[in-house]
């Protein structure tokens, strides 16, 4: 029987692309998640993807996922029946054998094509056994390009299916501090808001995104195909004028230079219009729209020149001008009538726009040319090297030229290394409905010079990437990779020298911090310097011939090969079970063609007889054995003692709380403590101590007492504020978490005894019969009348309540309401902290993972602090808390108070007498 084949969609950092939609019958993707960590701009992406094959027979499940255009593959593999089969990174050569076997047998091996703006494909597939699970991961790495003023990592999701274990987690870290965080993008409105949590902490952010399978069907663009749609995560770093941010690391380093606060340079710009017969229609219509939109955007100390091409070049003025109101309305009404016919004359063309630029030199000014054009040449000069030629010749690296390639029947190979050889880049703009917001937006980019003949100096660095810039434009960034020699960060000495406005300017180490960012960071800095250096050969690959064609090609495969990076050199080949097809995967061009852990934490203590003296009663508490010497440092202040003790000398133990102490019986062989009494939910008895010893020098007596009153410290995010507020709940109490009446929801934690850990226990009541313990080891489900307990990993689903168990975490989902489960670690003892990821839209939603963002204002700083919260003026400290809502919790800085002043209500509000 043949096998069916079945395709697994995801699609963004992850993003699957299916021709039909599979029958969820078939199969199910019962596990999504895309992780993404951003450290110094570089960002790797993990996106992990867990399939069930329900059928009765054999099916081959195909994997397919679109990742950003400039980020390399460094890893892929599979898990099938208790075995990873990894993808290895070879030269392409070496794997082109196995790739034209399985294309002969007509097999569909894998590729990475370019498809859309900035997207590649991805896909491999394999036989899945029936009942039977596979677990894909691919990893990716990318440098965060700057443009405008910021940073966005995309997330386009397109699953074809809702998952129950849908996750997006994104950590930014920059040591330079985060100056703002935005989340935007069609699945950041309406009905998939709520699903999104954004912390923000000076230098590290977080952003979560997981939505409940209701969501995924019913948000813009959704159904019951699940999601389809963008995430788009938008950020910016502080920045001041100084030579910038650099970071070292195990004799690498990396230098990201962006100063703020330059004066912008006045410019000379030549726009460059194909308007040959291909760009008639619509093509014609957005570059008029563009046009007249780039020109008003021209300040009145810029000038510029409009030349529009076919056959013939049209002069809207045969000079350069100046942008003042009168010539700009005249440029416009030039570009209102600008009619598509005839062929195409590109050599002709750019040659007078570097004419005109040439013959009006400014100083104090820079120059450029932008080339719009949708084809190849078909008049005049239409040998492609003769033209780059000729074009290099003229501009002579006096200034940029930007080649902008309209539609996918440009040349865009020809259009790139044009660009290229002349200090600039290409851009393709893609027809769609937006086209002319393309064209906007790239001339945004360069609309502000501030620096010019930028060349970064690093005495002491070694295999350096590109240093030479002739152009720097405000909102983007100049970043520099390289080793230092000796791996001697003394002789290291980087520097920055340009041309502003009106003079020339030197960015020195005397306003830098150059940061040896240690053994964790050692890996990073490296993998930037590689990408870059990998990036740029490739880059004078295009440019060279000859002998340095062939010496870069070298370099940059052999690097491809050390750091597994899939290029245009290598192709990863993808290991599979015994006679399943080898896929080879490869990365196009631009243009290319479209395709069971220890006991639980916290159980109490039995009665029991040790040596047939020492019975121990115990209720809720911490107990240790201690000898004498340790009692003084003990803050006793739960004990209630009665009984009889012998056997050594005993210290005194201050009292605490005196007047409630109380004590009974005799101790004997020494002084007698004053031990207060314990909290009515704390009782200790000591019958009697054991004597351990026949001389009274070496008598050791152990002494069970109970720890003091623990404190937990809470956290309450702010919105837009710096620093959260902070509250301690002391005492063994147990705690209303989360309580949704319109879901019958109801969450409860008991804490535990580590002082500032968290929870014991986390019961869940949901409708009337369904009730859900969760400790460090086990998940116990009643439901109704049915007991089970869970320790593995699996989907556990009651009613239309779900949990998921993972290894330091746990996913609880019902309705709209999402929350995870952390289990963290606190010398060597675990704990729970639950977070609550999906607000429920209930105004009457209540509990402690519940509340609200902070809203406050500071009033007073001197001699006390003073936060002003709802009209009341409230005394605070500077102090600081763990923020256990994140998997590995950072020590944040908080405003400490009572909870009382936080809760803006009685901490009694929120203790329950049960679980």
């Amino acid at each position: 029987m043949e096998r069916a084949v079945v395709q697994v969609t995801l699609f963004g950092l992850l993003l699957v692309l299916a021709s039909t939609l599979p029958n969820k019958d078939d199969w199910n993707i019962y596990s999504f998640h895309i992780n993404s960590t951003v450290t110094s701009r570089y960002a790797t992406t993990v996106i992990t993807s867990r399939v069930a094959n329900r059928m009765d027979d054999s099916k081959e499940i195909e994997f397919q996922v679109r990742i950003p255009k400039n980020a390399f593959i460094s890893k892929f593999r599979m898990f099938i029946d208790g075995q990873w089969y990894d993808g290895v990174v070879k030269r392409k050569e070496k794997a082109q054998q196995q790739y034209t076997e399985a294309v002969s047998r007509g097999q569909s091996a894998g590729l990475v094509s370019s498809v859309g703006r900035t997207l590649e494909e991805f896909k491999t597939s394999v036989t899945v056994a029936a009942h039977k699970k596979v677990t894909f991961e691919l990893t990716y790495e990318e440098l965060l390009k700057r443009k405008l003023g910021k940073y966005e990592l995309q997330i386009h999701a397109r699953p074809m299916q809702p998952v129950k274990d849908f996750k997006v987690d994104v950590y930014i870290n920059e040591k330079a501090g985060i100056n703002f965080i935005e989340v935007k993008g069609g699945l950041s409105t309406k009905a998939l808001a709520n699903a999104i949590t954004r912390t923000h902490a000076d230098k590290q952010a977080w952003v979560y995104f997981y939505p409940t399978e209701d969501q995924q069907k019913t948000c813009d663009g959704c159904g019951e195909q699940g999601m389809n749609g963008d995430l788009v995560i938008v950020y910016d770093v502080n920045r001041d004028t100084s030579l910038g941010d650099i970071k070292t690391s195990a004799g690498y380093f990396v230098h990201h230079f962006a100063p703020s606060s330059l004066s912008r340079i006045p410019k000379n710009v030549v726009f460059v219009i194909d308007q040959s017969g291909s760009m008639s229609g619509r093509k014609m219509q957005q570059t008029r729209i563009a046009l007249i939109h780039i020109l008003n955007d021209l300040a009145e100390d810029d000038h510029f020149g409009l030349i529009t091409f076919d056959s013939s070049i049209f002069h809207w003025k045969r000079e350069l001008v100046q942008a003042n109101k009168k010539n700009l309305e005249s440029a416009k009404t030039f570009a209102q009538n600008i009619q598509a016919r005839g062929a195409t004359d590109i050599n002709a063309a750019v040659l007078e726009g570097a004419r005109m630029l040439n013959a009006h030199p400014r100083e104090g000014s820079v120059s450029i040319v932008i080339l719009l054009t949708d084809g190849d040449p078909t008049s005049g000069e239409t040998n492609l090297e003769q033209i780059q030629s000729n074009v290099r010749r003229d501009i002579a690296d006096k200034f940029p030229l930007y080649c902008l390639g309209f539609g996918h029947d440009v040349n865009f190979e020809f259009l790139e290394k044009m660009s290229l050889q002349n200090n600039g880049v290409a851009r393709r703009i893609y027809e769609d409905s937006d086209a002319d917001l393309q064209l906007k937006g790239f001339y945004d980019e360069v609309a502000t010079p501030l620096l010019t003949d930028v060349t970064m100096i690093y005495n002491g660095g070694t295999n350096l990437t590109q240093t030479n810039f002739s152009q720097y434009y405000n909102g983007s960034e100049i970043v520099v990779a390289g080793q230092i020699t000796d791996n001697d960060i003394e002789t290291f000495t980087p520097q920055v020298v340009a041309i502003s406005r009106d003079r020339r300017v030197t960015f020195s180490n005397t306003n830098a911090t150059v940061e040896y960012t240690g053994t964790d960071f050692d890996s990073h800095v490296q993998r930037v310097w590689a990408y870059l250096t990998v990036k740029q050969l490739l880059e004078k690959e295009l440019l060279f011939s000859g002998p340095e064609k062939k010496n870069v090609k070298k370099e940059a495969l052999e690097l491809s090969l050390k750091y597994s990076f899939v290029t245009p050199l290598t192709s990863m080949v993808v290991t599979k079970p015994l006679g399943e097809k080898t896929d080879v995967l490869h990365k196009p061009k631009e243009g290319g063609p479209t395709q069971a852990r220890p006991s639980p934490v916290g159980h109490r203590p039995s009665a029991r007889t040790r040596n047939g003296k020492t019975r121990l009663l115990a209720h809720p508490g911490s107990f240790s054995l201690l000898t004498p010497q340790h009692i003084p440092a003990m803050r006793l202040s739960k004990v209630v003692t009665r009984g009889h003790l012998s056997g050594g000398p005993m210290p005194d133990i201050p009292a605490r709380r005196r007047s409630q102490g109380v004590s009974s019986g005799s101790l004997s062989g020494g002084l007698r403590p004053n031990i207060p009494a314990s909290d009515h939910n704390i009782v200790v008895a000591v019958e009697e101590f054991l004597k351990t010893s026949q001389t009274n020098s070496d008598q050791v007596v152990s002494m069970v007492t109970s720890s003091v009153p623990l404190s937990h410290r809470f956290l309450l995010k702010t919105e837009n504020l710096s620093l959260p507020l902070c509250f301690d709940v002391t005492g063994d109490v147990r705690l209303k978490l989360l309580h949704h009446p319109n879901r019958e929801l109801s969450v409860n934690g008991e804490l535990d005894t580590v002082t500032n850990g968290g929870f014991r226990r986390i019961v869940i009541h949901f409708k009337t019969d369904l009730y859900v313990e969760v400790d460090t080891n086990v998940i116990t489900v009643r439901e109704g009348q049915t007991l089970t307990r869970h320790t593995g990993q699996d989907l556990i689903t009651a009613g239309s309540l779900t949990v998921i168990r993972r290894n330091k975490e746990i996913d609880v989902a019902a309705g709209d309401t999402r929350m995870v489960i952390y289990i963290h670690e606190k010398d060597g003892v675990e704990f729970l902290w639950p977070v609550l990821r999906q607000q429920p839209l209930d105004n009457n939603v209540t509990g402690i993972i519940a509340l609200k963002p902070a809203v406050y204002e500071e009033v007073q700083q001197t001699p006390s602090t003073k936060l002003k919260i709802k009209d009341q003026e409230i005394d605070v400290t500077r102090s600081n808390a763990f923020d256990y809502s994140i998997v590995s919790p950072p020590t944040l800085d908080c405003w400490l108070m009572s909870a009382e002043s936080v809760l803006q209500r009685r901490l009694d509000d929120f203790i329950v007498t049960q679980l």
